[in-house]
């Protein structure tokens, strides 16, 4: 596998670092303007995108670009895109997943355009996030696929790889989705929706700019960056957003005021290679009704078993959970209460190894492998039916449904 390197044009375009594999990230998209800017970084910077993953170039161009950059040094977030296996809402009817031994895995759904977010509702159907589409769309308990809404801008590489839409989340009728390059959440209602509907175009959705409330606050370690990324509800029904530009928790209430819920300290950089500090980048959050935990990806010089899930009180208190974890890219709590900890694959010489991502069960602190060889997972979901859950891949362009 090979990594590479685009810089898209043009104002409010991401800087695209993708993997040839189909890979999909949340990346800094005051990048391009940076490089532009300073000579030989550019070169520098392309050089590097040859041999390093995508969590390494970020980090290496916060340590390495001058200060008097410092809005092109922010994150360049290699957040990976992601998600996990089980969803909040649990019921006493599913069980927990014990072992690899008891799990079978089928295909759903297949030749998807980058299915980086999913969310299941209680009728069956999967509403899905198809990035290289801009569109959302939903397959039915029977595999069959409708479109839903289209017309989502996406930024597009050389390589045909996308930009736009990140995870969206269903509940009691309604479509959250997130766009990380519009910077905005969508809100759809859906709760009418019939198969062979006509799909409706983005711009009648209601839209809420809160990437600008972020760009706008002034934080203490201020990336001065933005990408809503994924989300979960929480206390009070209030939507917690997790920013993987920010490296911030934005809390949305019902009526649409937001606040700055959390942030994530940095991890010591435990080599001699790179920036003192490595940043927590969020990427999956799930809520128990008592405390959320937060996955965050590590960046360069990307040390094996550090990559670390955050827990957060109801107050906004943040406190290690567990670390000693590669590579995460999403969290959430099975119905027993135990986490799922999602790893998208392990890094090799040449960035991102195909199919080796895994699904960890966490119990008292004992991390034990579901299952392996996942190619490229960005999202898993509980399932409606007992004993089911939908796990994705971004790189095979497909949904499949586990059960035990």
């Amino acid at each position: 596998m090979v990594c590479a390197v685009r810089i898209r044009p043009g104002r409010g375009q991401l800087a695209g670092i993708y993997l040839l594999v189909i890979s999909k990230l949340p990346i800094n998209k005051s990048l391009y303007r940076c490089l532009t800017k300073k000579k030989g970084a550019n070169e520098l910077f392309l050089t590097f995108a040859r041999i390093l993953n995508i969590a390494v170039l970020r980090s290496y161009l916060l340590f390495f670009l001058p200060k008097t950059t410092k809005r092109m040094r922010t994150s360049l977030l290699a957040a990976l895109s992601v998600c996990t296996l089980l969803l909040l809402n649990s019921c006493q009817d599913h069980l927990v997943p014990s072992g690899p031994s008891r799990l079978r895995v089928d295909d759903v759904a297949t030749q998807l355009a980058f299915p980086i977010g999913m969310s299941a509702d209680n009728q069956g159907r999967i509403w899905v996030a198809e990035t290289a589409a801009g569109m959302v769309s939903v397959i039915m308990p029977g595999g069959q696929k409708y479109p839903v809404i289209t017309g989502f801008s996406v930024s597009i590489s050389p390589e045909n790889t996308p930009d736009g839409l990140n995870h969206l989340l269903y509940k009691d009728g309604m479509l959250y989705i997130l766009h990380g390059i519009d910077e905005k959440m969508y809100i759809a209602n859906v709760g009418s929706f019939k198969p062979g509907d006509a799909p409706v175009s983005f711009n009648t959705l209601k839209s809420e700019a809160i990437g600008q409330f972020v760009l706008d606050y002034k934080f203490t370690d201020d990336t001065e960056d933005s990408n809503l990324y994924n989300l979960t509800f929480g206390p009070d029904g209030d939507l917690f957003i997790a920013d993987a530009g920010a490296n911030a928790i934005i809390r949305r209430a019902k009526n649409g005021a937001l606040s700055v819920f959390a942030t994530l300290p940095g991890l010591p950089n435990p080599t001699q290679v790179g920036p003192p500090v490595i940043q927590a980048v969020p990427t999956g959050i799930t809520f128990d009704g008592k405390r959320f935990l937060v996955s965050t990806l590590s960046g360069f010089p990307f040390p094996v078993g550090k990559a670390r899930v955050f827990q957060i009180d109801v107050a906004g208190n943040v406190s290690l959970y567990q670390d000693g974890f590669t590579s995460l890219v999403d969290v959430l709590f099975a119905p027993d209460q135990n986490p799922l900890i999602l790893e998208i694959a392990q890094f090799g010489p040449q960035g991102l190894t195909p199919k080796t991502g895994k699904l960890i069960r966490s119990v008292n602190g004992q991390a034990t492998t579901l299952l392996e060889g996942l190619n490229l997972p960005t999202d898993i979901e509980l399932g409606n039916a007992a004993n089911t859950y939908y796990i994705n891949s971004l790189a095979d362009g497909k949904i499949q449904k586990i059960t035990y």
